[in-house]
């Protein structure tokens, strides 16, 4: 049947309810989906609720982003069992994305745009506004011909709205998964910015910090670089997990489950997390 590990609703910078977004992975005949929305999980009660009355595993989850140079670095916290224990950090998470979005939106209007904060809160909605947010209403106010030309023009990395916000160390926030009773799992490897020896050294480093899988099936990358990830991951004591980030039409071309069109994340994947994170709870047994 498959499952999806990695996936944003209404309570971030998805499109999907958290409701709508379980139905509709139901309907496609996954059996579990995780919602891993950005620095929040909001949307997690409306999912578990929804879950329950189409009959599919909810898993659980969010996604942070972490301090790192050369690229961006993200983890997912899956099968999270205490929320309360993120709540303070999730709280910073989300201060300094107001003040990020009052910096982009005073950027974007210095360059003559005729944008404002009341209109980016309506094309996010209830959740968490993000760059997709101001990206969708500059599409629809003419500035940029679609989202990715709207991140490539003004909101990416080095384009002249991008503006950097507080985010959490690797360490802290794997700790902070432990601490939730999940498991941390590096989120699309290849946006660090580093590849081959460099990248098989960083996660090196990060096992070393705790963590417990990585996200070697994800919806973007080609088959021949999953099995690549796959096996890096394997090589260094990780789970390979996978999903497809789906974001609904802030990310037309990748579909809820498949991705691009032929993304399968096997349901084996998921008992390997669920195993790692129960050996992880699980104390040490003592030697006489």
């Amino acid at each position: 049947m498959g499952v999806d590990l990695h996936t944003h609703t209404t309570a971030s910078d998805g499109s999907d309810s958290p409701a709508e977004l379980v139905s509709a992975a139901a309907a496609l005949g996954l059996s579990a989906v995780a919602v891993t929305d950005h620095d929040t999980t909001e949307g997690l009660a409306e999912a578990q609720a929804a879950a329950a009355r189409v009959g599919i595993e909810l898993v659980r989850g969010l996604e942070l982003s972490l301090e790192w140079g050369p690229g961006g670095m993200h983890l997912l916290v899956l099968l999270i069992e205490n929320r309360e224990s993120l709540s303070s950090r999730l709280v910073r998470l989300r201060e300094g994305r107001t003040r990020r979005n009052l910096e982009v939106l005073e950027r974007l209007r210095s360059g003559g745009m005729d944008i404002t904060l009341e209109e980016v809160r309506e094309e996010g909605g209830p959740g968490t506004i993000g760059r997709p947010h101001f990206a969708s209403l500059l599409v629809k106010k003419g500035y940029a011909p679609d989202i990715p030309a709207a991140f490539d023009l003004y909101l990416g990395r080095g384009r002249p709205a991008y503006v950097e916000r507080f985010r959490l160390s690797p360490p802290e926030a794997i700790a902070a998964a432990h601490a939730a009773g999940g498991v941390a799992v590096l989120a699309h490897p290849l946006t660090l910015g580093v590849e081959g020896g460099r990248l098989s050294a960083v996660l090196a480093e990060l096992s070393e910090q705790g963590l417990d899988g990585m996200e070697a099936c994800y919806g973007a990358y080609d088959p021949p670089t999953r099995r690549a990830l796959f096996d890096l991951a394997r090589r260094h004591g990780l789970v390979p997990s996978g999903g497809s980030d789906y974001h609904g039409r802030f990310k037309p071309d990748v579909m809820l489950g498949t991705g691009r069109g032929d993304l399968l994340v096997p349901d084996e994947l998921l008992a390997e997390l669920k195993a790692a994170g129960a050996a992880r709870r699980s104390p040490a047994p003592h030697h006489l």
